[in-house]
């Protein structure tokens, strides 16, 4: 009797199983739109880098089968078909991928347009560290991992251990972090800047002025920042920048300048943001350890400022 129950469990627990397993995956996009999948996406399109390397740091690189043409780490990617930009797309190509669900930025009308041609769609907005968090929860979600937020996990805490390699007298530093594209800086209601506040620093750029604004010429002379950080290409200009030369930062030789490579990490809300929290600690380090060297010029683009 007792071998006849336990089989008799065994099955019935079976059938549990089974119906757990085949229960819909039920997510939201950052529209507030539900999109529901019979079992996790083997086949993805992504349109933004930061999602296309998410994907990537939690394991399922393969399952992407197209991406947007700046999608360039990690090296996988070079290997996937490109579809354009995630403003102006190859709608055709992906709607002949047949892929289970495109992952995107928040460009809504773009994903009406996807929606009607029968495609999936996950719209997912990209501004700070709680975005970063939810998205990667999302995506751990969609890819039915055991634990999905693991992956937010790892990262906080090393963004946490960066912030604790900064020396105390580099804390409280006034600092102005500015993108590639001239004078647009990220400011503290940015993802940078609330790495910036974790690591100490004290940004220049408010909230109140958005996420990444352009600022005037004459705005970082009045702010008189201790540290400044920008792309490579423009660091050797900036103290030729009118009334620049009077700069905290510029005088005291405290300029951090970025790689291409470390650029791309710093523009990209998504799983290598500790490893962009370690380059912003290393320039408070290097900020007072004495004067930051300056890399040789190089031709600025013809557009600038």
């Amino acid at each position: 009797m007792w071998r006849a129950l336990t089989v008799l469990l065994c099955a019935l627990l079976g059938v549990l199983l089974m119906a757990a397993c085949s229960r819909p995956l039920t997510l939201k996009d950052d529209r507030g739109v539900t999109v529901s999948f019979a079992e996790p996406p083997q086949r993805i399109v992504s349109l933004v880098p930061a999602l296309s390397e998410s994907v990537c740091a939690l394991s399922a690189c393969s399952r992407i089968v197209a991406s947007d043409v700046y999608s360039n780490y990690p090296a996988e990617l070079a290997r996937v078909p490109k579809v354009g930009v995630i403003t102006e797309p190859d709608l055709d190509a992906i709607v002949a991928l047949k892929p289970d669900v495109v992952l995107m930025g928040y460009v809504p009308r773009l994903a009406e347009r996807l929606e009607a041609r029968g495609l999936k769609v996950l719209l997912l907005e990209m501004r700070n560290l709680g975005d970063v968090e939810r998205l990667l929860g999302v995506l751990g979600r969609m890819l039915a991992l055991s634990d999905p937020d693991a992956a937010w996990r790892e990262l906080d805490a090393r963004i946490s251990r960066a912030a604790q390699g900064v020396p105390a007298q580099a804390r409280g530093l006034s600092f102005y972090y500015e993108f590639e594209s001239s004078l647009f800086a990220a400011s503290e209601a940015s993802f940078i800047g609330e790495m910036l506040t974790r690591l100490g620093a004290n940004n220049v750029v408010p909230a109140s002025l958005g996420l990444f604004p352009r600022l005037s010429l004459d705005y970082v002379p009045r702010a008189d920042p201790q540290v400044i950080m920008v792309a490579r290409r423009y660091a050797p200009t900036v103290a030729s920048r009118a009334g620049w030369e009077q700069v905290r930062a510029v005088r005291d030789q405290r300029v951090c300048w970025l790689a291409d490579d470390e650029a791309d990490v710093l523009s990209r809300p998504g799983p290598r943001l500790g490893e962009a929290a370690e380059i912003l600690a290393q320039c408070l380090r290097a900020a007072v350890s004495g004067p930051i060297p300056l890399p040789p010029s190089t031709p600025l683009p013809a557009t600038w400022p």
